[in-house]
């Protein structure tokens, strides 16, 4: 009696720690395909405001560097959902998680910002 008492104590309590658990760690981001993320920033265009390669710009105020982001995926996720600023929001009926993450995926592969003493010259004649 007592064994099956602990094993539905243990049961009860795996049920628990995954309940309270999160899917995921706020770190990592579910596996996203860059190639489609690639084609859905472009499609849905993101680049009119943050640049053909995420560098950003000065549109509506300045929108924020998005290739190479060190924002964690949820922060992500969450400004897509629901925007700061002038930024339309996606609901998930409109772009889903998974191409969310595609398009994360995307951004984490561009290079980002450079300095400027990497740029090459530009020699005039």
């Amino acid at each position: 009696m007592r064994i099956i008492a602990r094993l539905a104590a243990g049961a009860l309590l795996a049920a628990l720690l995954g309940l309270i658990a999160p899917a995921r760690s706020q770190d990592q981001a579910p596996a996203g395909d860059a190639g489609k993320g690639k084609r859905l920033y472009l499609a849905d265009g993101c680049f009119a405001c943050h640049g053909r390669v995420g560098q950003g710009g000065q549109y509506y105020g300045a929108t924020p560097v998005l290739a190479h982001s060190e924002l964690p995926f949820d922060a992500f996720d969450q400004q897509l959902r629901e925007p700061t600023n002038n930024m339309p929001a996606y609901a998930e009926g409109v772009l889903s998680e998974q191409e969310a993450a595609d398009i994360y995926a995307y951004l984490q592969t561009l290079s980002g910002r450079g300095e400027a003493k990497d740029l090459p010259a530009i020699l005039t004649h």
